[in-house]
């Protein structure tokens, strides 16, 4: 089995919806292969008893029941929350007597390395999610997780908490590289394939943070208040869809409070929507320190406490013996667990570790940043560079002498080997050019070497990390004005935006060209030069709108970020994002969707019709320019005015590759779930009878292709 290979197990969830993936691009290959589990119990200390639930002949289901019937009620709680000292701090102990393994759990949004943990391992760096999201590449999302999920199982862990699905609501939030953007669809759809490629290394998943986690202020204690219908629509669809389609064995509850009552104890969302409505069957986690309760989230359906028992320890044995929270809730919340745990074979092996491969995870980590950085501007044709035409290069800025490998907090991985910029781009030209450097800390020293150089490369951005939330979207410093100089001393220019989410670029009209490269990972130096001279053809699109000032954004009052007294109103509704710019009639500095190529596309022959899995949308690609190169055909649906819905909503997405004068059809099928809208009332999904619009274009706001589609 390659490390692309799927590992043949279900959940055994039943959801209510089917949601169909959007296309996948070009197959991505060179994943190593994954070694083969340990046979044999994972633990055989202790007194001997029989142990019928070894036995894989029985259901996962059957194995964990029979195993908690065995169990003490001190056994039952040590298994409902983790311990923390100086060996472990993501630890659930094993019962040796019992043959119940150690939960061993790492980090996993932005690959196999949970940042705060002082026993942490070296690991590849990743490009940030929000990098990843970039791609709009499902394929390449399945191969990012398979190489989170096998070097998580080289490290010697079970469970790997990521991805991070949460929408950025507000690009000011301090944790925005860590998600997919502000697009619920695209969140569910790169989520999706990222779980399925951890999971298909043996390695449970848990996605996260179950919901509405988004800003890091007041994170613990903020009361969100959201409508029903935007948190079913906006904050919950994408965790919905990757539930469908595939199938996590466990979800972690979130630090804030939704409509007055804290995630992790919230009977509305765990109970009645994630495993009523969804039919989840896997295990819920508490986020660390998240916990507020013991009866409630017992009787909400919180399985297990992280790091440690304050809740679930001592409270819960009084809280059983007291009869406050019934044994049967305990047996159910393990239960749950170790149904998964049997369903991924950790019974049945031993968590060992591995050298990582570090040349061939590296690889596949640039080639991941070379697909997701955005060309944003290139006027004159400024881009690519072509070496041999070149005596000098500057290479400036306060993110052009180390690689940006990633955000800080919990996710923040240490990169096995890291390649700065001016190494990627002084290998990349070779001895006959001097690549010269400054750290861009004296502008007017910056411009100066700016002068005497043939290109200017200013490399700028911002380190965001979870617990902080930006105050504003410019740059910090003097970045901005080190970028002015800069183009003031050389008109041949380009700027190298390394960020998390989006950043005000007053220079913007002053540069000829600029790349977002959001944070690129260990491989940094060298995927940047493949992009600056061409070796790599950028195909990013912005999974983000970037607004053109700080004023600009859908939730610009403190009643809406960071809140008043503690409460947060979603008071934009389902005018999130692109939608509300939309809605607004507000033109960004760049809209969501959008990324050039060094190549010209044209979109033609848009077909619509009706068939048995939904509604196909099918429409010819065309590379019109002399370079090989990929394009995101995206499908955006206007709802009837009945529906109440934003303007214009992504529904599909296909990427495609071309070489020069090449036409390809897409096909994106429109599932049922594109013509419905939440009614509260009802507690479903409802389809609007009507007119709908489907567009086809490169972008939200370059839609050139329309058909109508009535609805009954």
């Amino acid at each position: 089995m390659t490390r692309c290979g799927k590992v043949l197990m279900a959940i055994g969830m039943a959801p209510v919806l089917v949601l169909t993936p959007a296309l996948a691009g070009v197959g991505h290959t060179g994943i190593r292969p994954a070694r083969a589990a340990t046979a044999g119990p994972a633990a055989t200390a202790g007194p001997a008893v029989a142990r019928p639930w070894m036995n894989p002949g029985q259901s996962p289901e059957r194995r964990a029941q029979e195993l908690v019937a065995q169990m003490t009620l001190t056994e039952k709680i040590t298994e409902l929350h983790g311990i923390q000292n100086a060996q472990h701090r993501r630890y659930v102990p094993g019962i040796p007597r019992l043959g119940i393994p150690p939960l061993v759990i790492t980090n996993g949004p932005a690959g196999a390395g949970p940042g705060d943990d002082p026993q942490q391992q070296p690991a590849t760096a990743l490009p940030a999610p929000i990098s990843l999201a970039a791609s709009f590449d499902t394929g390449l999302a399945r191969e990012y997780g398979v190489i989170t999920g096998a070097e998580a199982r080289d490290l010697g862990n079970s469970l790997v908490e990521g991805p991070d699905v949460n929408i950025a609501r507000v690009p000011e939030n301090g944790r925005e590289f860590e998600g997919y953007g502000e697009d619920s669809y695209l969140s569910g759809q790169i989520g999706a394939g990222d779980v399925e490629g951890i999971q298909s290394q043996g390695i449970i998943d848990e996605v996260k943070h179950y919901d509405a986690n988004n800003q890091e202020t007041n994170r613990n204690t903020v009361n969100e208040i959201i409508g029903d219908r935007t948190l079913h629509e906006i904050y919950l669809s994408q965790f919905q869809a990757i539930i469908a389609q595939a199938r996590p064995g466990a979800l972690m509850c979130a630090y804030p409070k939704v409509n007055g009552t804290y995630n992790c104890e919230n009977d509305y969302l765990l109970s009645t929507v994630l495993r009523g409505q969804w039919g989840f069957k896997g295990f819920v986690q508490s986020d660390f320190g998240a916990a507020q309760s013991t009866v409630g989230s017992a009787g909400a359906g919180m399985d297990l406490e992280m790091p440690t028992g304050v809740f679930y320890a001592d409270a819960m044995q009084q809280a059983v013996e007291d009869g406050q929270v019934p044994i049967d809730t305990v047996n159910a919340m393990l239960v749950r667990r170790f149904t998964v745990m049997f369903q991924f074979g950790l019974f049945n092996r031993t968590l060992t570790t591995t050298p990582i491969p570090a040349a061939q995870d590296g690889a596949f980590a640039r080639t991941a940043a070379e697909e997701s950085t955005v060309l944003l501007k290139n006027n004159t044709s400024q881009l690519p560079l072509d070496a041999s035409s070149l005596h000098s290069i500057a290479v400036i800025g306060p993110f052009a002498g180390a690689a940006k490998t990633g955000g800080g907090g919990s996710s923040h991985v240490i990169p096995l080997y890291t390649v700065s910029p001016v190494a990627g781009i002084q290998s990349r030209v070779g001895p006959s050019v001097t690549v010269a450097y400054n750290d861009g800390s004296n502008p007017a020293a910056a411009a100066a070497l700016a002068k005497t150089s043939d290109v200017a490369v200013v490399m700028v951005g911002d380190s965001e990390t979870e617990g902080t939330d930006r105050t504003t979207l410019e740059l910090s410093g003097d970045q901005d004005q080190l970028v002015e100089a800069v183009a003031a001393a050389n008109p041949h220019t380009i700027v190298v935006v390394k960020s998390g989410g989006p950043v005000l670029m007053p220079w913007a009209n002053q540069v000829p060209a600029i790349v977002e490269a959001w944070y690129p990972g260990e491989e940094d130096g060298n995927a940047v030069a493949a992009v600056l001279f061409g070796d790599a053809n950028p195909s990013g699109k912005l999974p983000v709108t970037f607004p053109a000032s700080n004023s600009q954004v859908p939730a610009s009052t403190p009643r809406q970020w960071p809140g008043v007294n503690d409460t947060a109103v979603y008071s934009e509704g389902l005018e999130v994002g692109y939608r509300w710019y939309q809605a607004q009639n507000q033109t960004p500095l760049f809209p969501f969707g959008y990324g050039l190529s060094y190549t010209t596309f044209s979109m033609s022959h848009l077909r619509v019709s009706r068939g048995a899995r939904g509604v196909t949308v099918t429409a010819d690609v065309t590379n019109a320019g002399t370079r090989t190169g990929a394009d995101v055909a995206q499908v955006y649906v206007a709802d009837p005015a009945a529906a109440g819905e934003p303007p214009e909503q992504l529904r599909g997405f296909a990427r495609v590759t071309l070489r020069p004068g090449q036409t390809k059809p897409v096909t994106i099928t429109l599932d049922p779930h594109t013509f419905q809208i939440w009614d509260s009332a009802a507690q479903r999904w409802t389809t609007v009878p009507g007119q709908y619009t489907i567009s086809l274009g490169d972008s939200s706001a370059n839609l050139p292709l329309h058909a109508t589609l009535s609805i009954r």
